[in-house]
């Protein structure tokens, strides 16, 4: 057999590493995910009803080929792709977040959803590059 100079051996590496990264980012992805939706329920507004569904409560954080909630915000009811987080708020007994963040004429804006991913997207940004980083230089 001849030989490839190690051709077919950096193929093989170069297959891997998307791989492995894949999968050595999961966890750093709902990690920071949930450092985000922790900073949401903070920056929500109590709700004055005590036996009403809670906004706070409602915040979700949902993984990779999960749905996520009926009537959420933003976006409704979808399916996450890979390699990917999706933090909602609502579901189908709290339909009000988009309301409280962005206010109507009889009720002033209380945000919490985008002040929370802006206060967090540096740090998040750079966990996950960090994450990706280690898993392709475990995957050597």
């Amino acid at each position: 057999m001849a030989s490839d100079g190690g051709l077919s051996s950096f193929q093989k590496r170069m297959r891997a590493i998307p791989k492995a990264a894949r999968r050595a980012v999961q966890p750093v992805l709902v990690r920071e995910a949930d450092k985000i939706a922790d900073t949401m329920r903070t920056l929500a507004p109590d709700d004055p009803a005590t036996d009403a569904p809670d906004l706070k409560s409602s915040i979700a954080i949902t993984g990779p080929g999960e749905a996520t909630p009926p009537y959420s915000q933003p976006g409704g009811s979808m399916v996450v792709p890979e390699n990917a987080v999706a933090i909602t708020a609502g579901n189908a007994d709290v339909r009000y977040p988009h309301l409280q963040e962005y206010g109507t004429t009889r009720h002033a804006a209380h945000p919490f959803f985008w002040p929370a991913v802006r206060l967090h997207r540096k740090r998040t940004m750079t966990a996950i590059k960090r994450g990706i980083g280690k898993a392709m230089k475990d995957a050597r």
